[in-house]
């Protein structure tokens, strides 16, 4: 409860200077019609150049009304407004670059290169139940590729968000090439109420790319997906495991696609590879199939800060930083990094209470005790065994359970040759009809979603 605290402390933070954090700038162009004349365009807000390492502070509104106030006791309220809007809106030239390079244009603010700026994002939920969503930005110096990150897709998993945090404000923009763009909190509604799922309790990984007349998780989808996503060339979502499940850290990407696996490879020998197209409506597979190589990185539980799960996931977007060019000096792991490219869940065949016997990352073997579910009641205890060789990559915390669960993750020691499609597209209900199609194993019927969760 007070790392749920601590973050949401963060949260109020990032959001208190939003308007400290953009600096608007109105545009002006001559029309072809009237040469000479000048008439208003779009207008596009100039982010303000900001130290991700300062304090939070107030905009300083309330010293511009004191200022105003004193200087102009005899102007008109009329001239008062017009004047508080001017010095609000007065460029910081001591904040702008002294180095060529191009601006970054998100949410209708340029970034400018060599800085760093807090952006928002308004989901268009009613006020009860929203507020603007931080984004924040770095701009290099040096044209690149853009790195988005995100965090919180689901609002009860804290690990990304310290590894957002981490990553972002260890970045200097003048050593930078391209832009990386972090959202530590997507899911913000959900994580107010420490919660997975949004108020009407869908699943917004689920609902991408989104559709502007659909649900409320639709339009929120759509919205994030089009004013944030699309802009990216690169993007990694951050995630754990679900439902008192913890994952191994972990890349779940579509190996099929050899710019993905480019990605995926470009992490380290440390974090496994899961081979995985991704559920349908994942933000992971939209992305994906919109031409933006796209993996979701998993490690640990949900509701908790691990720091350990948060040291090595930071540790690998460091090394895909080195490996895109965009950072140097962040290389971390070199190696080949181990790659399972078919997994499967191990399900409790009795109710209980389940003992697990493995740690995550173990190897185990075909036949191999995983763990053990027993009834307080009778005392009757039921073995649970793997029926595959491979590698523990998640696994449920002890728990009660009922029989069906899916209590073991394992990731199976296979080849390439195994690459294969999801067999149930959607949330749609497998028949069992067909012995030759069987449901995949990290489906679940009687839940909301797959047991692969992102």
């Amino acid at each position: 409860m007070r790392d749920l605290r601590f973050a949401a402390l963060i949260t109020c933070l990032l959001l208190s200077v939003n308007a400290g954090g953009v600096h608007a700038q109105t545009e002006t162009a001559e029309t072809a019609d009237s040469p000479g004349e000048t008439t208003d365009v779009v207008p596009r807000k100039r982010a303000r150049n900001v130290d991700l390492d300062a304090p939070v502070v107030d905009n300083g509104s309330a010293d511009i009304e004191v200022q105003l106030t004193r200087s102009v006791d005899s102007a008109s309220r009329n001239m008062l407004e017009t004047n508080k809007q001017a010095l609000a809106e007065k460029p910081d030239i001591s904040q702008m670059p002294d180095t060529p390079g191009e601006p970054i244009v998100l949410l209708d603010t340029e970034v400018s290169a060599g800085t760093a700026a807090r952006l928002a994002w308004d989901t268009g939920a009613f006020e009860a139940v929203s507020a603007p969503t931080p984004i924040l930005v770095v701009n290099g110096v040096n044209p690149g590729p853009t790195l988005c990150l995100t965090a919180a897709v689901h609002g009860d998993e804290l690990n990304g968000i310290e590894i957002v945090r981490r990553v972002m404000y260890g970045l200097d923009p003048k050593r930078l090439t391209g832009a990386v763009v972090g959202v530590p909190i997507v899911n913000l509604i959900g994580f107010k109420r420490s919660s997975r799922y949004l108020p009407d309790r869908r699943d917004l990984n689920r609902h991408f790319p989104g559709n502007p007349e659909g649900s409320l998780a639709s339009r929120i989808a759509h919205s994030f997906f089009n004013e944030v996503i699309r802009h990216c060339d690169v993007l990694v979502d951050l995630h754990t495991g679900s439902f008192y499940r913890t994952n191994l850290p972990q890349l779940r990407a579509d190996l099929r696609n050899g710019e993905v696996v480019k990605i995926a490879e470009s992490f380290g020998s440390h974090t496994a590879i899961v081979h995985s197209p991704g559920a349908d409506g994942t933000l992971r597979r939209a992305a994906t199939e919109a031409g933006i190589p796209t993996v979701t990185l998993e490690a640990g539980e949900p509701m908790r800060l691990q720091s350990d799960e948060v040291t090595e996931g930071t540790r690998g977007i460091n090394t895909l930083l080195n490996e895109l060019g965009m950072y140097r000096g962040l290389r971390v792991w070199g190696n080949p990094a181990p790659v399972h490219y078919e997994s499967r869940w191990v399900r409790a065949d009795a109710g209980g209470i389940l003992f697990g016997a493995v740690k995550l990352g173990a190897n185990v073997e075909r036949g191999q005790l995983l763990g053990t579910v027993t009834d307080p009641i009778t005392n009757v205890r039921v073995e649970i065994r793997s029926p595959f060789e491979g590698t523990v990559i998640g696994m449920a915390v002890d728990q009660v359970v009922l029989p069906g669960f899916a209590a073991f993750h394992i990731g199976i020691r296979t080849s390439a040759d195994n690459l294969y499609e999801p067999m149930v597209p959607g949330n749609a209900i497998p028949t069992n009809n067909n012995p030759e199609n069987p449901p995949p194993d990290d489906y679940d019927p009687d839940g909301r979603d797959t047991i692969e969760n992102s």
